[in-house]
């Protein structure tokens, strides 16, 4: 089977994935989409979920040696909400990142392949339960079946709020999924947070599904999702706070809404609701980001595309005064990095391209793990977000926010090898000058790098490399290179492609 005839099927030889590499234009729209680097222990039920909410899924071919998938949506309409809806937002199955695009095939023909009773009997199950009968087999516990008497309603607490998340906004994202009736956001325990209830359980299954652990900004404003023990909210003031989409003559209160005795119990709220600023991030509403600007939402009609927010306008917040004084910790624990050949400077120059890098410690007894210190907790969120799960060296890179306030230097005649470096005076960070256009330049790690400060005519280029992981050591090997000319090679990640 080859490429030529998409008719035939699916090819089970990577072609797709091969052809990717050098980034073919993008395929144009098609019912069958081609799922890449799905986890490998992942269950046929969890990939018919990415596209459950979108409409029927009427076919799927697992390729689990080459960690890909093949979907195949009851239409090509469904498949192009899907496809609009996850490319601002990457999926995440098992909390690895999904990449999702149109396949050349026009349909899947899968009756004469292998291995296909399983994938068969999940989507007969799934059809079970869009036709009213619950029961989705196969998926991992809570979260592939909607139970009897399951509420219509979701406890959403919003993690890394580093930008303001109003009503409307949640209104938005979760109207994708069916009919939102009531929303009350309040915060607790520091953490702003949401109660928010459907029409129906099953539209609160799916936002669940399809919802929990994304961000709805670049980098942060992560979606933490339960289903509460309530099943019914009481709504008594239409305003910023709290909405009742049923009953628009709702008076406004004064901001402040009561909540009814037994509800404020069942969520340990208190009384009054606070403002949902209070505390929760240090930020207040008055910080004037550019909302206009940075918010896009895909102009295709009855596109999924919840909020986007550029990273400029996430990561601009590190250039108002006064702003940066967020609690939280700037340093991070990066482990499984391949200890013959990472440096400091090397993991210098890699988290520098989303903060700057102040002292790096490569642990003296294992040498795979290493401690950044970065500015502040913004860039440390920002690079931890980023970079945990790339592949550097041939290894699978993980970052989280240390225990420790800050790297230690040697003391004077401690044996250390080199592993410890300050860089707190480097000429090399990007972000020092506030409102620097480097800040509204900061993008995921892709194969495509933008190459700037070149001493010819046209003084940038974009290079595309065979993968992000090559893009990554490239970056890494070449930022600063000196070009000659009093001339040193600036390399960041792109947002295009070739």
């Amino acid at each position: 089977m080859n490429s030529s005839t998409p008719s035939t099927g699916v090819y089970a030889n990577g072609n797709d994935s091969k052809k990717f590499k050098r980034d073919r234009p993008p395929c144009s729209p098609s019912r069958v989409l081609h799922l890449r680097k799905i986890p490998c222990d992942v269950t046929e039920a969890e990939i018919i979920s990415l596209g459950l909410p979108f409409g029927k899924v009427t076919n799927l071919l697992m390729l689990k040696g080459k960690s890909q998938a093949f979907l195949e949506m009851a239409s090509e309409e469904a498949a192009v909400t899907m496809v609009n809806y996850y490319t601002p937002i990457t999926p995440h199955l098992r909390s690895q990142p999904v990449y999702i695009q149109y396949s050349n095939h026009r349909e899947l023909k899968t009756d004469n392949l292998p291995n296909q009773a399983r994938a068969q009997a999940a989507l007969q199950a799934v059809s079970a339960v869009q036709s009213g009968s619950l029961a989705l087999s196969g998926g991992p516990s809570n979260e592939g079946t909607v139970l009897p008497g399951q509420s219509p309603v979701l406890r959403i607490i919003i993690e890394n709020l580093f930008y303001p998340v109003t009503l409307e906004v949640l209104h938005q994202i979760f109207s994708k999924f069916g009919t939102v009736l009531k929303i009350i956001t309040f915060t607790k325990n520091n953490q702003f947070q949401a109660l928010l209830q459907y029409a129906d359980p099953v539209n609160a299954h799916y936002a669940k599904m399809a919802l929990d652990g994304q961000n709805i900004y670049n980098a942060c404003c992560t979606l933490r999702i339960d289903f509460s023990k309530l099943t019914s909210l009481n709504v008594k003031y239409n305003n910023d706070k709290s909405r009742d989409f049923t009953r628009l003559d709702l008076p406004t209160g004064d901001g402040q809404p009561s909540l009814e005795p037994p509800m404020a119990a069942a969520f340990g709220a208190p009384g009054i609701i606070s403002s949902p600023y209070a505390g929760a991030a240090g930020f207040a509403p008055a910080i004037g980001f550019p909302q206009a600007t940075g918010l896009s939402v895909p102009a295709v009609p009855g596109a999924l595309g919840p909020l986007t927010i550029t990273s400029s306008a996430v990561t601009g917040r590190m250039a108002i005064p006064g702003a940066s004084g967020i609690p939280g910790n700037s340093v991070l624990l990066v482990t499984n990095l391949n200890p013959d050949l990472i440096t400091p400077h090397g993991l210098f120059i890699l988290f520098g391209v989303y903060g700057d890098v102040h002292r790096v410690k490569i642990m003296f007894n294992k040498k795979e793990n290493a401690l950044v210190q970065m500015a502040d907790a913004n860039q440390a969120q920002l690079a931890m977000n980023h970079l945990s799960g790339q592949r550097l060296y041939g290894k699978v890179l993980r970052a989280t926010l240390s225990k420790h306030q800050a790297v230690q230097l040697p003391r004077e005649g401690q044996e250390d090898q080199g592993l410890t470096k300050d860089f707190s005076n480097s000429p090399l960070h990007r972000f020092k000058k506030p409102g620097s256009k480097n800040f509204q330049n900061i993008f995921p790690p892709s194969a495509t790098l933008h190459l700037s400060n070149i001493p010819k005519d046209r003084k940038m280029a974009l290079i595309q490399l065979g993968s992000v992981e090559e893009a990554i050591q490239a970056l890494i090997e070449l930022h600063n290179h000196d070009l000659g000319e009093n001339h040193h090679l600036r390399v960041s990640f792109s947002k295009s492609t070739i």
